[in-house]
């Protein structure tokens, strides 16, 4: 299998896919990290001023190292953002931290698809972790050229298809997040037309990794299935 020439063209292609991604989010998150806003907020008061517009007074804001690891944590109620984010006027960092706060306006309403997202955590964690084992089982087996293989084909890419759900389940929460924050940094007058176009390509670049890591998980599926002839025929 790992010299199977379309399997190294599914890793290739998910691993060109997801590289660009990343270079293109990280290119524009610095590029208008050099931009800053006419306001003298920083990205942590406008994540406070955005929950507070919205009602939300039990979410803690936290400052953590490192860049791009902002995340809001709905099971302790709390937003944690980079230094870069937290600390900066940038129309970088104001897209940024309302793009987390849009996650706690999500939770906070009972979002249906955070719910879900949520909830298809831990199936997603087990069917990736034990997927490509029985994956690669089946295809010492024969695939679905044996009664037994083809059972154990189906589990594994029943299994390995959980992670591929949730990559889907996670696009239009993101972009939801992404449209909440927009609407909340432009009706609560934090940043004009010019700094909010900025925020928007910071976030659009920031959900193409999601869009990547789809792709990605969708083709390696695809390769299991026809890799082991449930779809396609039968392949040795």
């Amino acid at each position: 299998m790992i010299f199977d020439p379309l399997y190294l063209l599914v890793i290739g292609i998910g691993m060109g896919l997801s590289l660009y991604a990343s270079s293109i989010t990280k290119g524009r998150f610095r590029k208008y990290s050099k931009y800053t806003t006419s306001s003298r907020l920083t990205g942590a008061d406008v994540a406070r001023n955005i929950l507070r517009d919205n009602n939300i007074n039990d979410v803690r804001i936290e400052r953590i190292a490192g860049e791009l690891s902002d995340h809001y944590d709905p099971r302790t109620k709390t937003l944690r953002l980079s230094e870069s984010v937290h600390d900066s006027n940038s129309m970088a960092a104001f897209g940024v931290a309302a793009h987390e706060v849009g996650h706690a306006i999500q939770h906070a309403k009972s979002y249906a698809m955070l719910t879900f997202r949520s909830a298809w955590v831990p199936v997603a964690n087990m069917g990736g972790g034990i997927s490509i084992i029985v994956l690669m089982l089946a295809a010492f087996m024969g695939g679905a050229s044996t009664i037994t293989g083809s059972s154990i084909s189906w589990i594994g890419v029943l299994l390995f298809g959980c992670t591929t759900l949730f990559t889907l389940i996670t696009l239009p929460v993101e972009f939801d997040a992404s449209k909440r924050a927009l609407v909340c940094l432009k009706q609560g007058n934090y940043v004009n037309e010019k700094e909010l176009d900025g925020a928007r390509k910071v976030l659009n670049a920031a959900a193409m990794t999601y869009v990547a890591a789809f792709i990605t998980s969708l083709l390696t599926l695809l390769y299991w299935a026809f890799r082991l002839g449930l779809i396609g025929g039968r392949r040795n």
